[in-house]
């Protein structure tokens, strides 16, 4: 469906070393992706992600643009430093490198930011409110919510539940962004996983009042979208694909299950790429 000229972007990728993650989410991860499947493919013989084999992957997946994350959230996920991130993207033009900033471990989140993108040439933002324990309202955030919106770039963030020990959801409830969105007209606003669990009304409420506000599908079970956004068709323009790769076996499996939803093609097109590729101002093909 979305073939052409059209891209495709998976915007959700983990990429963080085995030294970075805690061991419990690699059990977890391999309890469920089976060998052969996309984890080993894109990983080297002593299973490091490995950014040659990753590439690789995503072009034979149909997907012409991977967002890879940084992860500062020692409690839960580990860290997977934004120096690692820009070094494992630096020469794979079909990765596309998103910093992470903790605000308990710097004391300006505003200039870690701007050294993210002008130093290590990031391109983007995720934050983790809930591992990480801030509310995104907090004003401490704001001259990085001010850099952000300067600089035109996406600021995503972990919205609903997770399976990993020390979160709060308290947290990760979508209203928080509504008052960033508000104070941050001109700030783009993607809420991760969609306020997965009991919040998908709410993060679909915000996207649809917002300008700025987009939902990101990356971890929900693609056969279930429909489900969980029953307005999906109205909400394409705002919705972004992704997969939280290697937590899934196929991206490819993921696509062609987006394809197959009773959604207009013009909708699959824009939620499976072209919304992205506005967002970040890409045109053309790697």
């Amino acid at each position: 469906m979305a073939g052409g000229n059209d891209l495709v972007i998976d915007f959700h990728l983990h990429v963080g070393s085995r030294e970075m993650t805690k061991p419990f989410v690699w059990e977890w991860i391999e309890s469920f992706v089976p060998r052969g499947s996309g984890l080993d493919r894109g990983s080297d013989s002593r299973g490091e992600i490995d950014p040659g084999k990753l590439s690789e992957l995503l072009k034979e997946s149909g997907v012409d643009y991977g967002i890879c994350l940084a992860e500062s959230s020692p409690i839960s996920t580990g860290i997977t430093t934004n120096e690692y991130v820009a070094e494992f993207c630096q020469k794979h033009p079909r990765l596309i490198p998103f910093a992470n900033i903790n605000p308990y471990l710097v004391t300006r989140p505003e200039e870690e930011l701007l050294y993210c993108l002008d130093d290590l040439q990031m391109r983007g933002l995720k934050l983790l409110p809930s591992y990480q324990h801030f509310y995104p309202h907090d004003r401490r955030m704001y001259p990085l919510y001010q850099v952000a919106q300067e600089r035109g770039i996406v600021v995503m963030s972990h919205t609903g539940s997770s399976i990993f020990p020390g979160t709060r959801l308290r947290y990760a409830d979508p209203i928080y962004w509504d008052d960033v969105a508000v104070d941050f007209p001109h700030l783009t606003i993607l809420l991760v996983h969609s306020g997965r669990g009991f919040w998908y009304d709410q993060a679909a409420f915000l996207a649809q009042l917002h300008q700025n506000v987009y939902l990101e599908v990356a971890g929900l079970p693609p056969q279930n979208l429909l489900s969980y956004l029953p307005g999906l068709e109205r909400l394409s323009s705002k919705t972004i694909f992704g997969t939280d790769w290697p937590a899934v076996p196929s991206i490819k499996k993921n696509i062609e299950t987006i394809e197959g939803l009773p959604l207009s093609g013009e909708s699959k097109r824009k939620i499976l790429g072209l919304n992205a590729a506005l967002l970040l101002k890409l045109q053309d093909k790697p």
